[in-house]
C-alpha cells in the first residue's frame, strides 16, 4: 500500500501538524523516519531557509521536529476548544527557538556590507527552531482565530479558510 502524501500549502506550523493524519489503524506519521522527513522537507523547501534545506535530516532532527509538532498540536487543540494552551507546550515552542536562535550577521560580500540571517545551534535544533518560530508567529497573530479542523469524523487536518 502506498504511503499517503503529506499535504502542503498551509502555514508551516499547520503543515507540520498535518503530518500526522488519521488512518484506518489510528494516526499515521508521515515524517516518522529521516527519509520521510527528507521527502516532506523537499516539498516545503521553497519556504525554508537554505541552512535547513541543505542538511540531510537525522534522528535528532526528527525527534526535535516531533516535539515541536506535539507542542503545536497541543496549543492549536486548546485554541479550538476555547481553552488555555498547556504551559508545557508554550515552553516547548520557546525552548525550541532558544536552542537555535536566529541572528543577523553582517558580512562583507561583493565590495559591500550585507545582512545574512542564520541560526546558531545544531542542524537538528535549527530545523526545530524554524518550525517553532513559524508556530509562534501564526499562533500569536490574527490567523490563530481562523484555524479550522476538518469536520469529517475521522479527519484531523488543520487549515486556514
Amino acid at each position: 500500500m502506498d504511503e499517503p502524501a503529506p499535504l502542503t500549502g498551509e502555514p508551516l506550523a499547520l503543515d507540520l501538524a498535518n503530518t500526522r493524519p488519521a488512518g484506518p489503524g489510528g494516526p499515521a506519521d508521515l515524517i516518522g523516519t529521516p527519509r520521510q522527513l527528507a521527502a516532506w522537507l523537499a516539498a516545503e523547501a521553497y519556504r525554508l531557509p537554505a541552512e535547513v534545506q541543505d542538511r540531510a535530516p537525522t534522528a535528532a532532527g526528527l525527534a526535535a521536529l516531533h516535539a515541536v509538532r506535539a507542542d503545536v498540536d497541543a496549543v492549536v487543540q486548546a485554541l479550538l476548544d476555547g481553552a488555555e494552551p498547556p504551559a508545557s507546550a508554550l515552553r516547548g515552542l520557546a525552548t525550541a527557538q532558544g536552542a537555535a536562535p536566529r541572528i543577523r550577521e553582517l558580512i562583507w560580500e561583493d565590495g559591500g556590507l550585507r545582512v545574512v540571517d542564520r541560526r546558531i545551534g545544531s542542524p537538528a535544533a535549527a530545523l526545530a527552531a524554524v518550525f517553532a518560530e513559524d508556530a509562534v508567529d501564526l499562533l500569536s497573530g490574527p490567523g490563530a482565530a481562523k484555524i479550522k479542523k476538518c469536520e469529517a469524523e475521522d479527519c484531523v487536518l488543520l487549515f486556514l479558510p
